[in-house]
């Protein structure tokens, strides 16, 4: 019996189950087993999902705090309910390794509460303007309003809690939203709609949009749109802001973050956190550990035991609680980050680990004498992949890591302050982790980069700020 086709949701309406819809099969990345036969969304979905949410700004907009807090709580519970279903689906749609699904359901659950946090927070200014004979009894205030209708484009490797830092805020701020996930990662955002839609903010202020990429640029160049805040490939993110108008922009591009240790740094601590910032979830993490500086002191040290940790690592299926490594999204994922390895070794690197596969899981790979041209040191790998790197002193490290036309954020394991307070002087990242991985993220934090990276900034109020603008009222008695 054919699988049911699914409908997509347009503020408030379930759209999509005729038989003569297009529609996307997901597939599970590991087995290639059905998930889910998805309909997709057409020009008049896209145009109605607009005027509804044009509609429902109306009504958004005038949300008091209190109502927005109750809106936000109310998802941030049922995901909580539903937990284990949406990380089944996680595990199903995206490859990503049980243990890793629930720590992002987690996670996600903790954004929405933020968010619910921050909706009674959005305060504002009072600016004296008596600083000149001009301004003589007169003052200001600023208050932060809503900008309108906002689109978020999502990728597929964080499908809930990279949609919720896109939709969280918007609710929050009192937005309108027009979501169009990843293809491969809809079933999520779907399941999550349904959330949304039974949670009191106005239905026709939400929609979710699988659709083709051509027709999510007709979202980004619609003069109707005041936002758009985009997470995905750099050369798709930069195009689309070319095509954005005037409109608002939030960029979350791609990395090949750095780590650097030091001679001072714990070994055991360091090797432990790199390992799995580089292979958890395969590498699929933009902020993933890609090149490992290690201090001429310590690097053989560092070497022999992240080897042996790696080679420890449990690799295959994801629906297994011990899985680390599960697949890589799709076959194209597999022929380019083995076609990478092969190119760098071809260019004189050294595999020391891995560099072969079984079907879509790629081994935990490590390699040494990388040189910088090569595409698995300048570019964003996405994969189980990382290189070692020899220093010897902090200026070199950080010359390094700066090597690069990435920059995210970048970690340090080091317990010297000189060389800490040396690093966030000088590395050109967004932000600088100690005695942590660049995967760190609390969800509170400003999250983004600079350089190719990214523009502007995720998390929750920081995503508030760029989703409102401020408005002066200057007041005379």
């Amino acid at each position: 019996m054919p699988a049911p086709l699914l409908p997509f949701y347009v503020g408030g309406e379930w759209r999509g189950t005729s038989s003569d819809r297009p529609f996307a099969n997901i597939l599970n990345p590991y087995d290639n087993s059905p998930v889910g036969k998805v309909a997709l969304a057409d020009e008049r979905d896209l145009q109605t999902s607009i005027e509804r949410a044009l509609a429902g700004f109306q009504k958004t907009k005038s949300l008091q705090s209190y109502e927005r807090h109750q809106i936000l709580s109310f998802v941030a519970e049922k995901i909580r309910e539903q937990k284990e279903e949406f990380a089944s689906l996680i595990v199903s749609e995206v490859g990503k390794p049980l243990s890793a699904a629930r720590g992002e359901i987690e996670r996600s659950i903790t954004t929405f509460q933020y968010a619910a946090e921050e909706s009674r927070r959005i305060g504002g200014d009072v600016v004296p303007l008596d600083i000149s004979v001009a301004g003589k009894n007169r003052y200001g205030v600023v208050r932060r309003f809503p900008l309108g209708v906002i689109v978020g484009i999502s990728p597929f490797n964080f499908p809930l809690n990279l949609v919720a830092h896109k939709v969280a805020p918007a609710i929050a701020s009192g937005n309108a939203f027009i979501l169009k996930p990843a293809t491969q990662a809809s079933l999520t955002s779907l399941r999550l709609a349904r959330v949304i839609e039974a949670s009191g903010f106005p239905v026709e202020a939400f929609s979710v949009l699988p659709c083709t990429n051509t027709l999510a640029g007709e979202l980004v160049k619609d003069e109707r749109i005041k936002m758009f805040s985009f997470t995905g490939s750099p050369v798709v993110g930069w195009f689309l802001k070319s095509t954005a108008g005037k409109k608002k922009v939030v960029l979350e591009l791609g990395g090949n973050a750095g780590v650097i240790v030091d001679r001072t740094a714990n070994i055991d601590v360091a090797v432990r956190k790199n390992l799995m910032g580089a292979f958890v979830y395969s590498g699929q993490v933009c902020i993933k550990v890609q090149r490992i500086y290690v201090h001429a002191e310590i690097f053989e040290e560092y070497k022999a035991r992240f080897l042996d940790a790696a080679q420890a690592l449990r690799s295959g299926d994801p629906q297994d609680p011990e899985t680390v490594v599960g697949p890589v999204i799709n076959n194209d994922a597999v022929d380019r980050i083995v076609n990478w390895i092969e190119e760098a070794k071809d260019m004189g690197a050294k595999v020391l680990l891995g560099g072969g596969h079984i079907g879509r899981v790629i081994e935990p790979t490590v390699l040494i004498n990388v040189p910088r041209e090569a595409k698995v040191f300048c570019t964003e790998v996405f994969g189980p992949v990382v290189t070692l790197h020899k220093f010897d002193s902090i200026e070199e490290a950080v010359r390094g890591v700066n090597d690069s036309p990435y920059g995210l954020q970048a970690g340090l394991f080091s317990n010297d302050y000189r060389n800490i307070l040396y690093a966030y002087d000088h590395l050109e990242v967004g932000a600088v982790i100690i005695n942590e991985n660049p995967t760190f993220r609390v969800d509170n934090m400003p999250y983004g980069g600079i350089k190719d990276s990214g523009l502007g900034r995720e998390g929750i109020r920081y995503a508030i700020e760029e989703m409102t603008e401020p408005k002066m009222l200057a007041i005379g008695v």
